[in-house]
């Protein structure tokens, strides 16, 4: 049965016992305000229609900013977990050779990267030397004193920031040898290992072209690498 406005009388009773749920729903809504701007005749501007639309624009780019502002937030609380369960496994390490072995495997599946480097500079008479109190491993590259600085500035004159982002632009022997061919982006990481020492650096690196870019925040990075030239310095006693 319907009344004289053409709407099933069941309908009307419930619009009328509950208005708000008209109002609430965003396209009913629109569909009202078009339709009385219909009635208005072309010559007419309805204020209220041109203010929802105004409203509507900014409620969407709130909602888009709340979104990014959430993904955000969860992607920091992921990477933060990330690098405490890294740090705990370089803790477990009784020995020099465990926290390489733990570095080449657990650790670098916990951070997500193809592979880890660990560098070390060293004056040429003391290169042997180091590379004896290293041990050999895969993942340990002794370098020339000044090569890490040069490195991190890709040759230009500027200071060199201790973690760097970025796309892998050259493969130096020294550090990449043939197994890390398809090596697509790096996070390098300046390592401050005690007086009267030569500078280290830590290279994590991925096969990803995005996963390391110079757009993404550093600051987990810079906490890691904190945390890893003090965990270093003990085995270099």
């Amino acid at each position: 049965m319907t009344n004289k406005s053409g709407i099933d009388t069941e309908l009307r009773d419930k619009i009328i016992a509950k208005p708000s749920v008209i109002l609430e729903d965003k396209d009913v809504m629109w569909a009202l305000i078009k339709a009385s701007e219909n009635t208005m005749g072309a010559n007419i501007i309805d204020i209220r229609g041109i203010a929802m639309d105004r409203l509507e624009s900014r409620l969407d780019r709130l909602e888009n900013t709340h979104r990014s502002v959430i993904a955000a937030a969860y992607d920091n609380l992921a990477g933060t977990s990330q690098i405490q369960r890294a740090i705990l496994r370089i803790m477990d390490a009784l020995d020099f050779q465990t926290f390489i072995m733990d570095l080449e495997g657990d650790v670098r599946e916990i951070l997500r990267v193809d592979r880890i480097a660990l560098v070390f500079e060293s004056h040429e008479k003391d290169a042997l030397f180091l590379k004896d109190k290293l041990g050999n491993n895969n993942i340990i590259k002794i370098v020339p004193a000044g090569f890490i600085g040069s490195y991190l500035t890709q040759g230009r004159n500027m200071p060199a920031r201790d973690v760097i982002l970025r796309e892998v632009a050259e493969r130096p022997s020294e550090i990449y040898d043939i197994s890390m061919a398809q090596i697509q982006s790096e996070a390098a990481l300046k390592l401050g290992l005690g007086p009267r020492r030569l500078p280290g650096m830590l290279l994590l690196s991925s096969e990803d072209r995005r996963q390391f870019s110079q757009q993404q925040g550093t600051d987990l990075l810079e906490f890691f690498s904190g945390f890893f030239e003090r965990a270093m310095r003990r085995w270099l006693l």
